[in-house]
């Protein structure tokens, strides 16, 4: 006979359901798995028949979730489930044989869920950099559409005076060259293209006309 196992996600909503429909085809219960992570646990319920390995996995569980138990389909599955809660703090509701939290005498409450001094402080050194490489990304992204508005508010600037001194483009051109001479190169290029694009917008109204 051939062996196969196969991995499937449901929610957690759909676990007793789930294990009441195996139960019915005659699935044997196998064990329940608690995978620790860094905010939360995943389960998977393991499930045979004829060969045949299924594995039921809900992931992403709070850590103070409250799951149906399924002892009342296979009551073997309260051993596994006392002990989850006693290692990882997922309580189950309505386990037919509860320990009440004293399935295990521990030094730590939720043992499998603490993490060492050295994982502690990588976590959190991660988490800092984290926040620096944001803060950084938005500061940059800050000056650089303050100086795009800076640019577009000199060339703004520049047209309204040529218009009130009734200037040709031409001359115009000529004194904001003269003006971005001494300005920084990158703001004066911003400036510059910001000129030209009004510059080509004059003149497509104008040909419209």
């Amino acid at each position: 006979m051939d062996f196969k196992s196969e991995f499937t996600n449901i929610d957690v909503i759909a676990i007793h359901d789930d294990a009441k429909r195996r139960h019915e085809q005659g699935w044997r219960y196998v064990q329940i798995l608690a995978v620790n992570k860094d905010d939360a646990i995943d389960l998977i319920y393991s499930y045979m028949l004829d060969g045949e390995l299924d594995n039921v996995i809900i992931s992403d569980v709070a850590r103070d979730a409250v799951i149906p138990s399924i002892s009342d389909i296979f009551l073997e599955a309260f051993v596994c489930e006392n002990e989850i809660h006693d290692l990882f703090g997922v309580a189950f509701e309505g386990i037919a044989i509860d320990f009440l939290g004293n399935f295990y005498k521990v030094a730590e409450r939720y043992p499998m869920t603490v993490i060492t001094p050295e994982q502690l402080a990588a976590k959190e050194k991660a988490r800092k950099i984290a926040a620096a490489k944001a803060a950084k990304e938005a500061k940059a992204k800050g000056a650089s559409d303050k100086s795009q508005n800076d640019a577009n508010d000199g060339a703004k600037a520049e047209t309204r005076s040529s218009e009130k001194q009734g200037k040709t483009i031409e001359e115009e051109e000529a004194e904001l060259e003269a003006k971005l001479a001494n300005m920084d190169p990158e703001k004066a290029a911003k400036v510059r293209a910001a000129f030209l694009a009004k510059k080509k917008k004059a003149a497509e109204a104008k040909e419209g006309e």
